[in-house]
């Protein structure tokens, strides 16, 4: 009967039993082939779900972070975490919202994955970005176009599955765009997601499966509804009981006013899943 080690590894039989209930509890019955998936920025907001939603169906994960001993940036131990890698997920984000400092991390990052990833025989990069970010020329959007490019560009082929705002990002918000007793918010028009949500559309885009987001090279994925991103900020204001007051303020990403005009917003064949925002708050 198998196991999971101390150590975390899942051994096969407990694989298999795991993935044939994952698939179970989704109303199929046909399982997917088990694959070796490495996920960079596996400790992070999304890279954290993204490795606990595919070990629960059933796929053996090489998590990539710092944390672990592998380097995006300097590419320290790649080659050696990707030996026998089918699928890169790149869920990893850097450390400042600068447009320049952004720029290189994301670019450095994809282009280590994508030659390490091709010294290896990998066969796949799943990278995650953001529903929107190709309308804009400036910022931290522009630094994931040139993500997205870096990716698209590189010898192992790509796919870019871009998501809406996560319900997780809001209390950053607030926190950056606080000042005094109030927090200064773009008015911002978005469908907010759960980051849980999206890698479970990252796992049905590695396993190719019925339900995973529709598009190549580029998918999107995002919450049930439309939602504004300042009201949201009044509801966790509002639950926390501090006192802040919530403002529309300045947003200097964005010059054009495309967040108010609707550019953040998923298009037509976009996968909408997971609870509002309201209902993941109350949860």
């Amino acid at each position: 009967m198998g196991h999971i080690s101390a150590a975390g590894w899942v051994f096969p039989t407990e694989r298999k039993n795991r993935r044939l209930t994952a698939a179970l509890n989704r109303g199929g019955f046909e399982m997917a082939t088990e694959k070796k998936i490495a996920v960079a920025g596996a400790t992070g907001r999304l890279g954290h779900h993204a490795v606990e939603v595919l070990r629960e169906r059933g796929h053996e994960v090489v998590p990539i972070s710092r944390a672990t001993g592998y380097d995006l940036i300097s590419g320290d131990g790649l080659g050696e975490a990707l030996d026998g890698v089918e699928v890169i997920v790149d869920a990893a984000t850097g450390p400042s919202p600068d447009e320049r400092a952004a720029t290189d991390f994301f670019t450095t990052a994809a282009d280590n994955l994508q030659r390490a990833g091709a010294d290896r025989g990998v066969q796949e990069i799943v990278a995650v970005s953001i529903i929107g970010t190709d309308h804009f020329r400036t910022g931290y959007n522009a630094a994931k176009v040139a993500h997205e490019r870096t990716h698209l560009e590189g010898p192992v082929p790509a796919r870019i599955l871009r998501a809406s705002q996560f319900h997780e990002f809001v209390a950053q918000l607030v926190e950056w765009g606080t000042q005094g007793d109030a927090a200064y918010l773009a008015d911002t028009r978005t469908q907010l997601v759960a980051s849980r949500s999206v890698a479970e559309a990252v796992a049905a885009m590695v396993e190719g499966a019925d339900d995973a987001p529709r598009g190549n090279p580029v998918a999107e994925v995002a919450g049930p509804r439309e939602e504004s991103l300042v009201e949201a900020a009044k509801l966790l204001v509002a639950k926390s009981g501090n006192g802040l007051r919530v403002e529309v303020g300045e947003w200097p990403d964005d010059p054009e006013n495309l967040y108010p005009a609707g550019g953040l917003l998923p298009g037509p064949i976009a996968k909408l899943t997971g609870p509002t925002y309201e209902e993941w708050l109350d949860a």
